[in-house]
């Protein structure tokens, strides 16, 4: 569709009572996903639970193919889960590791994907090792380079970490993975719906992601990507009678492709609705989001500055959606709820989100804003506004 502001905002029912900059949390809904998952939900109280999924078999196997076109892969390497967490622990536990192992990270790397980092250490003895900032804050490619040995067994980053704008290089990353032949997990939450994502092109041998963010799908909606020579070397860390077919008394077969991952219940609304923000999205443009997503984002930098007491604390050359500041004299959560009494939507990220980020700059409890393409630069000034108020 062309980017047609006044239709988007029309489709988006939360913009009519809301400021609604929390996009990096949970986007809003448009309309069609809305309206497909309650007409499943009525169908499925019409005709019964097994029946719905039934009749829309061929949309919700279609999801698949949605989703590989939004990140250019084959619906064979998808597999969908009820969130993103699952789908980048289902990648990385069963990687199999062991004790000599290497697993290298990054520094802005998000609180879920690092303790999992530390569960496996603590059961196998495998080493962590966190790739080195450039003098900008964005993980250094070259640092990486030369951190590569033999035991080296995966390189997991999150691409646009969750509180400081950051973006770091995820396609120099692949290029040295591929160039080494080691797994490559990449943790895209915060930049599928808000950047064009080609998985090839990024080099990444695993991609989790979530619906509910800047895609704007609904809650408890995740994706994994695995490129299929990987994926046929891999099983499961856990598995039911979907993912692997029970054969024989004593032997199961997994399953060729990417659903190998799944397991047999899942919120088939949820899925529709999934697979409707996924082709909303697509319909919008990725490349005509992301230009927007960033001007407004640069833009509502630009009236921070200016508003006494605010300290940014975005870090890198190139800065996503996400807006990293704090209030002078002021608490991030109490500021949080006094915006959200006035109708505007943000969010804040504790140190514990990613703590050697926190530690390594100092860094306090930050509140976040995170505009999307249906923002308007007058939404961006109350924003601003209610902020000025404070100080």
């Amino acid at each position: 569709m062309p980017f047609d502001l006044q239709r988007l905002r029309a489709e988006t029912p939360g913009v009519a009572h809301r400021v609604h900059l929390n996009n990096a949390g949970a986007g809003l809904m448009p309309r069609p996903v809305l309206d497909r998952m309650v007409a499943y939900l009525h169908r499925e109280a019409d005709i019964g639970g097994y029946e719905a999924a039934y009749e829309a078999s061929a949309e919700l196997d279609a999801v698949y193919g949605s989703v590989a076109r939004l990140v250019g892969a084959s619906p064979s390497e998808i597999a969908l889960t009820e969130n993103a967490t699952v789908a980048w622990q289902m990648a990385f536990y069963a990687l199999g590791f062991k004790a000599g192992d290497r697993i290298l990270t990054a520094r802005a790397e998000y609180a879920a994907n690092y303790v999992a980092f530390l569960q496996v250490a603590k059961r196998t003895g495998v080493a962590i090792d966190v790739i080195p900032d450039d003098a900008d804050g964005v993980l250094d490619p070259d640092a990486l380079e030369r951190m590569i040995d033999s035991r080296v067994r995966l390189i997991a980053i999150t691409w646009m970490p969750t509180n400081s704008g950051l973006v770091n290089p995820a396609q120099e990353v692949g290029r040295i993975a591929r160039a080494h032949g080691i797994p490559y997990l990449l943790d895209a939450c915060q930049a599928v719906g808000q950047t064009p994502i080609d998985v090839e092109r990024l080099g990444c041998d695993m991609l989790s992601a979530t619906g509910r963010k800047f895609l704007r799908g609904p809650r408890g909606t995740g994706f994994l990507y695995v490129r299929k020579p990987l994926l046929v070397t891999l099983e499961p860390p856990m598995i039911d009678h979907f993912g692997a077919v029970w054969v024989a008394p004593d032997r199961y077969e997994l399953r060729p492709d990417a659903r190998r991952f799944e397991t047999w219940e899942n919120n088939y609304a949820a899925r529709l609705g999934l697979g409707a923000a996924v082709d909303y999205a697509l319909a919008v443009g990725l490349h005509e989001a992301e230009v927007r997503c960033r001007e407004l984002a640069a833009t509502l930098r630009a009236l921070l500055r200016d508003v006494p007491g605010i300290e940014l604390h975005d870090a890198g050359r190139e800065l996503s959606a996400i807006v990293s500041f704090s209030v002078r004299r002021h608490a991030a959560a109490a500021v949080n709820l006094q915006l959200l009494r006035a109708g505007i939507n943000v969010s804040h990220s504790k140190p514990s989100s990613a703590l050697l980020d926190h530690l390594a700059r100092d860094l306090p409890t930050v509140l976040r804003a995170s505009p999307h393409y249906f923002n308007t630069p007058e939404e961006l000034d109350e924003l601003a506004a209610a902020l000025r108020s404070l100080s």
